[in-house]
């Protein structure tokens, strides 16, 4: 196995470490679900806006025009896989039966996790392709995901867990979303990354800030108001963004790029 796509299973892996955290000691209260869903859009919607759509903007030979408009197709595509997933109530995660329990856990997970999958697939193909070029700085991009991968862990595990008290379905879930980023990192080893054009993985940038930007949005940040009304989800959503924030400032300082 080469020396990059460790790199990349490690990278992707650090996403449990995140699942853990977001399932020890007891079961979360209404409070802290309704502050780590706020933290999981915070997480995304600073990923989306401040990394993912520049880098595909700044990609060499991407027009504007289609920089943008697959960022559209990303917020259009949100909305009609909103439109076919079943509909759940936010206090059927808490207070609901068994069954409702299931209904509502299979569709904030899948939109959570879709996110943050998609996301982490081309970021896989990004880490093995820059380690095989360039291993110094390939270990740069693959500690700056890893940072990454640990409150994005975090972020779909805690909810899940608060919702349903299953510790297996909470890292499950969690664990999903790095599998992704290794399955990315996989296919580039395949094809060893002579087929990853970067106009085309600018596209794919764009396209899941838009999905990630609507996920946060439309279901993540509701979700959190009415789980727990007499709080203010944005400081969840602060906070996120201040985690990511501050990683990448960190890595800046240190040198690194991601």
């Amino acid at each position: 196995m080469s020396v990059p796509l460790i790199l990349t299973i490690l990278a992707g892996a650090a996403t449990f470490i995140g699942a853990i955290l977001g399932v020890l000691g007891q079961k979360p209260s209404n409070r802290v679900l309704a502050f780590s869903l706020g933290f999981a859009a915070g997480i995304m919607l600073l990923i989306s806006l401040m990394e993912m759509l520049p880098a595909a903007l700044a990609t060499e030979n991407m027009s504007p025009m289609l920089g943008y408009g697959m960022f559209v197709v990303g917020l259009l595509g949100y909305f009609a896989l909103d439109r076919i997933l079943p509909h759940a109530h936010p206090q059927d995660l808490m207070q609901g039966t068994q069954q409702t329990f299931s209904r509502g856990l299979r569709r904030t997970a899948i939109l959570l996790t879709l996110g943050i999958s998609l996301h982490n697939f081309p970021e896989g193909i990004a880490t093995y392709v820059t380690a095989s070029n360039d291993l110094e700085l390939g270990l740069g991009i693959a500690f700056a995901v890893a940072l990454h991968n640990i409150p994005e862990g975090l972020a779909v595990a805690g909810p899940v867990y608060a919702a349903t008290g299953s510790k297996r379905s909470a890292v499950f879930w969690a664990g999903i979303s790095g599998l992704a980023e290794i399955l990315g990192g996989v296919l580039a080893w395949l094809i060893l990354g002579s087929l990853v054009s970067p106009v085309v993985m600018a596209a794919i940038m764009a396209t899941v800030a838009g999905i990630m930007v609507a996920l946060s949005v439309d279901e993540l940040m509701p979700l959190a108001k009415e789980i727990d009304p007499n709080n203010n989800p944005s400081y969840g959503v602060l906070c996120g963004m201040s985690v990511m924030g501050l990683s990448l400032v960190a890595l800046q300082a240190m040198g690194f790029s991601g």
